[in-house]
């Protein structure tokens, strides 16, 4: 899953591809023509794409994260195929309800809770939680892996304390909807809004 990133104002006419993060001193890049690949240097694994002078040809428009359509899509690959490079996006919603349905203590911790997350009707997440107030039943807004935060934090799947979490389950502090509720801890929401409901949805029915 790659996330597309432009803002001609501030990085110039760049489109910014990624699917993940890479530490300073695992960094390589590699340019051909107009694309530039940033990979590991060790294992050659490809995390991010530049691609330089595009935004006519593409028809890019925004500022921040922006979904391509189909048509930019195979365009892009077109591009880098010189990296023998396959780019596939997923514009799905990725700030969602979610039904808390399990939660239990983090053993290698005395804050940190284990959450089983229902996001969908056939999706559910394992998100490790460090909210004081979260508790098994509840409704909740997460932030599924490739999320972008209004901080411009990009959600991924990782680790707390050795175990794997895949999301984050939010505040409204976090979402910058603190019009809507302003309270410590994360945002816990009424129970009709089913899983997998998207956040702009919520805040529809709420505002």
């Amino acid at each position: 899953m790659w996330l597309a990133f432009y803002n001609r104002e501030a990085v110039g006419d760049v489109l910014l591809l990624t699917r993940g993060s890479l530490d300073k001193v695992n960094v390589a890049t590699v340019s051909k023509d107009n694309v530039t690949i940033i990979c590991h240097k060790d294992t050659a694994e490809i995390m991010s794409v530049n691609l330089f002078g595009v935004g006519e040809s593409l028809g890019l428009v925004g500022n921040g994260p922006i979904a391509l359509n189909e048509s930019q899509v195979e365009q892009v690959n077109n591009l880098v195929k010189v990296f023998d490079l396959t780019i596939q996006v997923d514009n799905s919603p990725k700030f969602v309800v979610g039904h808390v349905e399990q939660c239990v203590d983090h053993e290698d911790s005395d804050h940190l809770q284990i959450t089983q997350t229902r996001v969908g009707e056939d999706e559910v997440l394992q998100i490790v939680c460090g909210a004081g107030n979260i508790a098994q039943g509840q409704q909740v807004i997460v932030a599924k892996p490739g999320a972008v935060m209004p901080s411009g934090a990009i959600i991924w799947d990782g680790e707390l304390r050795g175990v794997a979490s895949h999301g984050m389950i939010c505040s409204t502090r976090e979402l910058n909807l603190t019009e809507i509720e302003d309270k410590p801890g994360i945002w816990v929401l009424p129970q009709d809004f089913a899983a997998g409901t998207p956040l702009a949805e919520v805040v529809a029915n709420l505002a």
